[in-house]
């Protein structure tokens, strides 16, 4: 993927493959305190139990084994780094779906639908995390973007997410806003497939014409 840059008001914002930013400005996104800082986007890569055994210690280190940060030669990475004016300001997770275990038994993804969970050409956004004090200048947007063309050089046939739908007026915690908003997703392109839940909906770019599924003869 070609790094990426456009604007948010009078603000630059590129977008680099994680094995292309450094260690430093990625650890500098996910901070020191709180759920990203714990979390270090394990949760959908780990079953219940692997969760509860994982010490933070432990979900750093599989963290940059995963992104290869510091390695622009890398031929792979788990997700996408943003810079605002220079400065590292976001993360998304993008891999394929059938890598993040979590997903497996997931209503969210998997209500009404009927795929191949082990499918690998169907890759996933899972996360968004955006630096405090680069909140609400069109980070999460930048990257739900750049994600479709990440996926779609590597090889998909179509990326997903499982955001949130927001209501005016509404408040939401940036905690619960991880999997992103349902707006981010829909002006990045990507089309709704299905609202398993009342406060979560699935968005899709398929790069291929979705095929019909074969009627049975009765």
């Amino acid at each position: 993927m070609a790094d990426t840059t456009g604007k948010a008001g009078d603000a630059a914002i590129t977008v680099v493959p994680a094995n292309k930013a450094s260690w430093e400005d990625l650890q500098a996104v996910f901070g020191t305190r709180g759920s990203a800082a714990e979390c270090q986007c394990q949760w959908f890569q780990s079953t219940p139990a692997e969760w509860r055994a994982q010490s933070v210690e432990e979900r750093i280190r599989r963290q940059r084994e995963e992104t290869r940060c510091d390695r622009p030669r890398a031929r792979t990475t788990s997700g996408l780094v943003a810079y605002l004016d220079g400065e590292p300001a976001g993360w998304c997770a993008v891999q394929p779906r059938s890598v993040y275990v979590h997903l497996l038994g997931s209503r969210v993804v998997w209500a009404g639908r009927d795929e191949d969970p082990a499918d690998d050409g169907v890759w996933a956004v899972t996360c968004f995390v955006t630096r405090v004090g680069f909140r609400r200048r069109g980070v999460s947007g930048a990257l739900a973007a750049a994600a479709v063309d990440f996926a779609r050089e590597r090889g998909a046939r179509a990326v997903e997410g499982y955001p949130m739908i927001t209501a005016p007026g509404k408040t939401i915690t940036w905690g619960e806003l991880y999997v992103g908003s349902r707006s981010v997703f829909a002006d990045a392109g990507f089309a709704e497939v299905s609202r398993p839940t009342r406060r979560r909906v699935v968005m899709r770019f398929d790069f291929q014409p979705r095929r019909a599924t074969p009627q049975r003869r009765r």
